[in-house]
């Protein structure tokens, strides 16, 4: 029994995300070795010893995620908890959160600091997967089947964007749109979504009107115009940003041996890594990351797709729609496609919640394909082999 479910994993992703990870623990060293010296003061090696460690706890979570069943996280017993610690976990950062980056998001313990709002984005999709598989059989009832769901949507989102973290919001926003156009609505339930979104959107715009219309912000939509006529000031990230990725070319300047990571980029090991990627690595290194990432979350959605289970699929697209969506933000925020909103490259940059919360979420992804490939695989077959056995007695019987 155990052989044949060891069989069943999916081992194309596991290496997916083991060598990516890698990938980013040379990259994290290679990027963040001169910053850890002239601005943080300390080792050189300090962020990449810390990855290391962030890396092996992650290795922890993803093997105990990839081998718990997926599917006793449906249950009430599961849920209710899962809601009520990520609803008092946001509301604690108001009272007891270290702000950094203007933004109120993190626990500092110790020498760790643990972003709630990272771990919340899995509980959100558990949560709407959960609760749309067990709604199917009256998905299009508005009342009862589509809008529940969203309340507990809307108190997250809005406990984010208080913090202030919208780039966090808008990313929850997007992967739940996602899961609810998956879901088997029809269009008439998904125009009223659409009117409620817009309301809602409306709404925040006068709730957080200060902040979102902030001289800060504004200039982060003007420096997207020309951020090299704004280079003293706000245009300075995305200006050295350019200069980076323009740098490497085809085949890059060498590993290790980028310039603008030597004070001129900021934040050069966490939102801005893989400017020195294409510095260092030029294109063959920028379409490798992508490349592998494209692959998680294709192969992610293949999983989804076969899953006969609601519950599964829609968690499965959660999980993949979560990484793409992440991985796109962080490349069109470098690449000056939108403004900058400090989101994380996926496995990559340097980070303890988003690594750990990753190998949780895509050990979640490994397991349901272990769910899906174990029941093609055995119990299908199981069934025809009993349907035959059946059928065979019957002809024996009408033979006697």
């Amino acid at each position: 029994m155990l052989k044949k479910i060891l069989k069943c994993y999916d081992y194309s992703i596991i290496m997916a995300i083991i060598l990516l990870s890698a990938f980013g623990l040379v990259m994290v060293y290679s990027a963040s070795m001169a910053s850890a010296v002239q601005r943080y003061n300390v080792p050189s090696d300090f962020f990449y010893q810390k990855q290391k460690l962030f890396l092996l706890g992650a290795a922890i979570v993803f093997v105990i995620s990839a081998l718990f069943p997926y599917k006793a996280m449906k249950s009430n017993k599961f849920l209710s908890p899962l809601v009520l610690f990520s609803l008092l976990g946001l509301g604690a950062l108001f009272v007891f959160g270290h702000v950094a980056g203007n933004a109120q998001s993190w626990f500092k313990i110790g020498p760790l600091s643990i972003q709630p709002s990272e771990f919340v984005k899995l509980c959100v999709i558990i949560y709407l997967a959960a609760v749309y598989a067990k709604k199917q059989n009256y998905i299009n009832e508005f009342n009862k089947g589509v809008a529940p769901p969203l309340v507990y949507l809307v108190l997250v989102c809005g406990l984010i964007a208080g913090q202030p973290d919208f780039g966090t919001a808008m990313i929850i926003v997007l992967i739940a749109a996602t899961m609810i156009l998956s879901s088997g609505m029809n269009f008439r339930s998904l125009g009223k979504l659409l009117i409620i979104a817009i309301i809602g959107i409306a709404l925040l715009l006068g709730v957080f009107k200060g902040e979102i219309f902030s001289q800060k912000r504004s200039d982060r939509f003007a420096v997207l115009k020309d951020p090299f006529a704004l280079e003293q000031t706000s245009g300075f990230h995305l200006a050295n940003s350019y200069i980076s990725i323009g740098s490497g070319g085809i085949n890059g300047l060498g590993l290790g041996r980028g310039v603008q990571k030597l004070g001129y980029l900021p934040e050069s090991h966490t939102d801005f890594i893989m400017a020195v990627i294409a510095e260092e690595l030029g294109v063959w290194g920028v379409g490798f990351v992508i490349i592998v990432l494209g692959y998680i979350v294709l192969r992610g959605i293949y999983i989804g797709v076969r899953c006969t289970d609601p519950f599964g699929s829609l968690l499965a697209i959660g999980i993949s729609s979560m990484i793409g969506i992440q991985t796109f933000i962080n490349l069109a925020g470098i690449s000056g496609v939108i403004p900058l909103t400090g989101v994380p490259l996926p496995f990559v940059s340097y980070g303890g919640s988003s690594l750990i919360q990753l190998a949780l979420a895509t050990g979640i992804l490994v397991n349901i394909s272990m769910f899906v490939n174990y029941e093609r695989k055995y119990k299908n077959n199981q069934e025809r082999n009993e349907i035959k056995e059946k059928q065979n007695k019957k002809v024996l019987q009408l033979r006697q």
